[in-house]
């Protein structure tokens, strides 16, 4: 239990009570009234009068927060409670003391349950209700009242429409939203390069996501330029500073923004016929229960009203450079440990003594010797700098971030760090022509501060075999900052290359306590290549998540690493040996305590294949409902009846093992044949709340049951990336004139059109007519409200 999140609002209210010594406050007036809903049926309604200033909270509050509105009835045996108490739409706001977004009412509030009773000779219901105001000075304890019920006294009403239609956040179920509305400007830089604007306005309490984020993160915006010839981009599109926050679902931190919004994307025109420009944005948005599906909207901008620009395209903060430097930062520091790495291969390392040796004897004194391997170092750094600068020009600043997010240069990487495993492995060498390192060579003569360069460049030539594919390790990693990371990184590398040759120029004596060339560099050549092997598959995975192929799911993941670990291991003991190795009479010390490091690791693995969370390499693998088994190899859980055999076109949902349709056609007719209702599931992959009721609210065991036996659920995911085949694409309904994307849309639409809504988590229950057993409902994070509409749904079907 957290001590402090429990503290906190009996600390908050005990401080302002003090304020209370000299008045008795009485800010919420209570009373009742009852409806009759048939013979056996009424509503209980709690009216709550609240004086101007004065907050009463609603009967949700997230932990920490404030004391929530609270109600319980007399237990009696003449009456039973239908569902839980309902509330209003009330008011929901950022809370500055508590730090949360936190619903209350002002004024007036109304609560609402509905009971059946058992005894028709019932008069008299009666209830407690728990409760805390607040205003902006101060707050009162928790207080209690009394509430008396004269079901006598009931006022008949014709339809239970009201009490039935449940009010989740005070959110209308049945309503097409559109939280964020675009607007366009153009400002004019000079004469041919213009500024397009993209304004995005957000509703209040709503989220409008950034443009990168992660792979398995919320759907990023995204702009599609469509350009006329005589018109070509500048750069990439860019956006405001927004905010970050940790989000717990997806595990990353998610950049959005809030109220209102610009993105600004500089074009050059060479051609002044042109009076137009379109695009299409693509867009996903979230509020606190809800989020829409990935919705794309055409944006015109007119060329002809411009205004003047007012500032750079570049949106730039304190902040956000923090953000930024810290991320350049890690890849500073582990190129800076890559290159040491690089030092103890057999391409490098014998290099050190021999070229500080070379500068020492030809220099006419010590100084001018420090002076040359110093230069020589610079001349290092400035080589690797250069091809970091190259790298970057040529992709541009931004483009090397969406290329590392894209699923076919995922699988290039993945395919360049095999090939750099193989070659670290032995199987050949990968080399720069000869005629490059000759012609180096032959500068190097020249002597003189030029001669040195191009030894520096000859360096980097011959040392290409060992170092390539460290270097290029290195830039495909960077290539996910984005940005002048590529530069960073091989300045990190390069200054671990250059820094040995400074310092043993100026402390040569140091030279003698250097460890002799043998095979020990071999032998870390041979770790680097099985370790790049296993970096591999990583882009592999994404590529394969992406795709949502299940090729390469969590089980197979795990046993990759461990056959590579597992081997690596046994190569450090002398088990195995590669062609190139040296004989081994004996295992050094540090071999050894690295071998035992290596098979603790692979042992640690093991585990992953029956459902362990595996922690410390929780960002490499695949997450656990993304495998053959949510719970592991050769293990089935449940919370009712088990499925040995699956039907086709179902599989079993993770990690509730529920059997599922993601097609609707399919699961309907299934359906039909086993004589169960269905429960249409319009979710996301990208979906925040549709993972919490998954994690939190299936779990419950009679959910679950529910789940697993007495329903076919039809998940329905509207963010699925998987294309129509060539030609079969169906035309879109909501846009005339255009065409479908994807599956994903597809079902989108299907949401928006028959159930008249576009957010997820949405829930319908129906029979095999395609008629609805029960009001659909979306967010409901509360366990019991959940289970009796659920209950009530599969009753109305068997009846």
């Amino acid at each position: 239990m957290n001590i402090k999140k429990v503290l906190l609002p009996c600390l908050v209210a005990f401080l302002f009570s003090f304020n209370l010594f000299s008045q008795v406050f009485d800010p919420v007036k209570w009373e009742t009234k009852v409806e009759k809903i048939s013979e056996t049926e009424y509503n209980l309604i709690s009216i709550a009068t609240i004086d101007s200033g004065w907050h009463l909270y609603s009967q949700n509050v997230p932990e920490g927060g404030p004391i929530p509105t609270s109600f319980s009835y007399t237990d009696n045996e003449n009456f039973e409670l239908v569902k839980n108490t309902l509330e209003g739409e009330g008011e929901t706001v950022d809370d500055s003391i508590f730090q949360m977004r936190i619903k209350f009412f002002g004024d007036k509030a109304e609560f609402t349950q509905r009971i059946k009773v058992l005894n028709k000779e019932l008069s008299i219901v009666e209830g407690e209700v728990e409760f805390m105001v607040c205003d902006d000075e101060k707050c009162l304890p928790p207080t209690y009242a009394d509430l008396k019920f004269n079901l006598k006294e009931a006022k008949r009403i014709k339809t239970a429409a009201k009490p039935m239609s449940l009010n989740f956040g005070g959110k209308e179920q049945n309503k097409i939203l559109e939280p964020v509305k675009w607007s366009t400007a153009v400002e004019e830089v000079n004469g041919t390069e213009l500024i397009l604007v993209s304004t995005a306005t957000i509703d209040k309490g709503w989220k409008l996501y950034a443009q990168n984020i992660e792979d398995g993160g919320p759907i990023p915006t995204s702009f599609d330029y469509k350009l006329k010839e005589g018109v070509a981009l500048v750069g990439s599109t860019n956006e405001e500073k927004g905010e970050e926050s940790m989000d717990k679902v997806f595990d990353m931190k998610i950049k959005y923004f809030k109220n209102k919004t610009e993105f600004r994307q500089k074009i050059k025109v060479s051609d002044t016929t042109i009076t137009t420009i379109e695009s299409e944005v693509g867009f996903m948005s979230c509020d606190d229960t809800q989020c829409t599906a990935p919705t794309y909207v055409d944006l015109e901008y007119d060329l002809t009203k411009t205004v003047a620009a007012t500032s750079d395209i570049k949106f730039k903060s304190d902040s956000e450079e923090d953000g930024s430097n810290e991320g350049l930062w890690s890849i500073f520091i582990i190129a800076f440990f890559s290159g040491f790495v690089a030092l103890l291969t057999p391409c490098v390392f014998p290099m050190i003594p021999m070229t500080v040796s070379f500068f020492i004897k030809q220099s006419q004194s010590k100084a001018k010797g420090i002076r040359n391997a110093i230069v020589y170092g610079l001349s290092i750094i400035v080589i690797y700098v250069l091809l970091g600068t190259i790298i970057t020009a040529i992709f541009g600043a931004d483009a090397l971030n969406a290329l590392a997010t894209n699923v076919w240069f995922n699988l290039i990487f993945f395919i360049l760090l095999v090939v750099f495993a193989i070659s670290f492995l032995g199987a050949f060498e990968i080399v720069l022509p000869n005629s490059w390192a000759n012609k180096a060579d032959k500068q190097a003569d020249r002597g003189g501060l030029v001669g040195i360069f191009f030894m520096a460049l000859a360096l980097a030539i011959v040392s290409f075999s060992c170092t390539g594919p460290i270097v290029g390790t290195i830039l495909v990693e960077a290539a996910s900052k984005g940005g002048i990371a590529p530069v960073i990184g091989m300045l990190g590398f390069s200054s671990a290359i250059a820094l040995p040759f400074a310092l043993f120029a100026a402390f040569p004596g140091w030279l003698n306590s250097l460890p002799k060339s043998g095979g020990w560099l071999n032998t870390v050549k041979v770790v680097l290549g099985f370790l790049e092997l296993a970096l591999a598959f990583k882009f592999l995975s994404q590529a394969d998540l992406v795709l949502q192929l299940h090729f390469l799911e969590r089980e197979v993941f795990i046993a990759i690493w461990i056959a590579i670990f597992g081997t690596l291991s046994l190569y450090l003991f002398g088990k195995i040996q590669l062609p190139h190795d040296s004989p081994l009479k004996h295992i050094s010390v540090g071999r050894l305590l690295f071998g035992l490091l290596t098979l603790t690791f692979t042992i640690y693995m093991i585990p992953g294949l029956w459902g362990a969370p595996l922690k410390i390499i929780s960002a490499f693998p695949p997450p656990l409902d993304y495998s053959e088994s949510p719970y592991g190899v050769g293990n089935s859980k449940g919370g009712g009846a088990s499925i040995t055999d699956i039907p086709e076109g179902a599989h079993l949902l993770a990690p509730h093992d529920i059997l599922a349709f993601n097609d609707y056609e399919t699961g309907l007719a299934y359906a039909k044949k086993v004589g169960k209702p269905v429960m249409l599931d319009f979710t996301g992959w990208a979906c925040v709340n549709c993972r919490k009721m998954e994690q939190n609210v299936w779990v419950d065991p009679q959910v679950l049951s529910k789940l697993k036996n007495d329903i076919v659920l039809i998940s329905l995911y509207v963010d699925e990336q998987i294309d129509f085949p060539e030609g079969e694409a169906p035309d879109s309904k909501l846009r005339p004139g255009k065409k479908l994307r994807n599956k994903g849309q597809m079902w989108s639409e299907f949401q928006t059109v028959k159930y008249k809504t576009n957010t997820q988590p949405y829930y319908v229950l129906m029979d095999h007519n395609e008629e609805n057993l029960i009001e659909p409902v979306a967010y409901t994070p509360d366990i019991e409200e959940y289970d009796a509409w659920l209950k009530e749904g599969i009753g109305n079907f068997k009846n």
